[in-house]
């Protein structure tokens, strides 16, 4: 069962995850490149459970790379077999903030909202 991979846009058409992802290429290219091959595993349905990927609760998971610094893509289901990606952090503890899990709940509802059928 194949999924598709989407990155959320705003209402004005900026993609929060892929100026994420293009900051990440530029500090750190190897972790850039090893969250790129995670987030196309999540294609198939085989990874979307630990170590690669883990439930955070209300429909939001986690893509998890453990480096020097953790490096997440947070991401939900839509309909028809779609993944979509809304929030990326980089941190040195396990726990996320409470603001960026505020932030990745609040993209998923605006998604939801303006594209689910």
């Amino acid at each position: 069962m194949e999924f598709t991979v989407e990155f959320y846009e705003n209402a004005d058409g900026r993609s929060p995850v892929e100026e994420f992802l293009e900051a990440l290429k530029a500090s750190d290219p190897d972790d850039h490149a090893i969250v790129l091959r995670g987030l196309a595993k999540l294609r198939n349905r085989q990874y979307h459970r630990e170590p690669l990927s883990k439930p955070l609760g209300g429909g939001l998971f986690e893509l998890r790379h453990v480096g020097k610094l953790n490096t997440r893509v947070l991401w939900f289901f839509m309909k028809g077999r779609r993944i979509i990606a809304v929030h990326g952090i980089r941190n040195k503890g396990q726990a996320i903030p409470a603001g960026d899990l505020d932030t990745a709940r609040r993209r998923m509802r605006d998604w939801q909202e303006r594209f689910e059928a």
